[in-house]
């Protein structure tokens, strides 16, 4: 598609995927319930898959028709504008296509998205935070993510540690553990969760002795779910010590 593609293309050819019985599957999946986190999300039943495979085919979207997908009230037109967004920057970064410029303009017009409450449930934050937010910041000052870690927004707490992914896959751990303290008294389900994995992928990917490091001063603090993800890759003797000093 050219630069002249519109949100209104990407709405019809998503629409050509829906299925109103995933639908009813999704709408409880994602907990949009009265009361529940995704309170009022609206799906129309379209598999991830169909979502990149639309999203793909809309690779020149314009950022202000990628704006008006992540203003409508439909989740997988949102994913679709952020795969769109992913995309987009992660050409911008390419050396061969790299651009500072339109990549700084991406992460302001995310950033104001989430902002705006606009990528408002768990997988849209995990599939855009580790991929816009994380690879701006590998060579800048961290403080965007303490900010984020702060909010009283949820999902902006998410995209804080959701950011920290991209720099456990370049080797470091630090970042990861500087945001994690500073949601270890989050009871929320999904920053536990959210934390815990970040947790257990530095284990995998950086050093488990890092990670074991961190659980032996702050286990006796963290949450049962945090812990549980944190310690999965553990020897069974090393989970129930730290669940012990609980």
């Amino acid at each position: 598609m050219t630069e002249t593609a519109t949100a209104e293309q990407v709405r019809a050819a998503l629409a050509e995927h829906a299925d109103p019985a995933d639908a009813v599957h999704l709408q409880r999946f994602f907990k949009t319930g009265p009361g529940q986190y995704g309170e009022g999300d609206v799906f129309i039943g379209v598999r991830v898959p169909a979502t990149r495979a639309v999203a793909k085919r809309f690779a020149a979207l314009p950022l202000t028709e990628i704006g008006a997908l992540l203003d409508s009230p439909v989740h997988e037109e949102r994913l679709a504008a952020l795969v769109i967004l992913n995309n987009r920057f992660a050409k911008a970064s390419k050396p061969r296509t790299f651009d500072e410029a339109a990549r700084a303009e991406m992460v302001r017009f995310y950033l104001d998205a989430v902002r705006r409450g606009r990528v408002n449930n768990w997988d849209l934050v995990d599939v855009s935070a580790e991929r816009i937010v994380g690879p701006w910041l590998l060579d800048k000052p961290r403080d965007l993510l303490f900010e984020l870690a702060g909010s009283e927004s949820l999902w902006e707490r998410r995209v804080a540690l959701l950011s920290t992914f991209a720099f456990i896959k370049a080797g470091d751990a630090s970042t990861t553990f500087a945001v994690g303290e500073r949601l270890l008294a989050d009871r929320h389900d999904l920053i536990q969760k959210a934390l815990g994995w970040m947790l257990r992928e530095v284990g995998k990917r950086v050093d488990r002795e890092l990670l074991t490091d961190f659980l032996d001063r702050h286990a006796a603090r963290m949450g049962r779910t945090a812990l549980s993800y944190a310690t999965e890759h553990l020897d069974p003797e090393s989970r129930a010590r730290y669940r012990a000093m609980r």
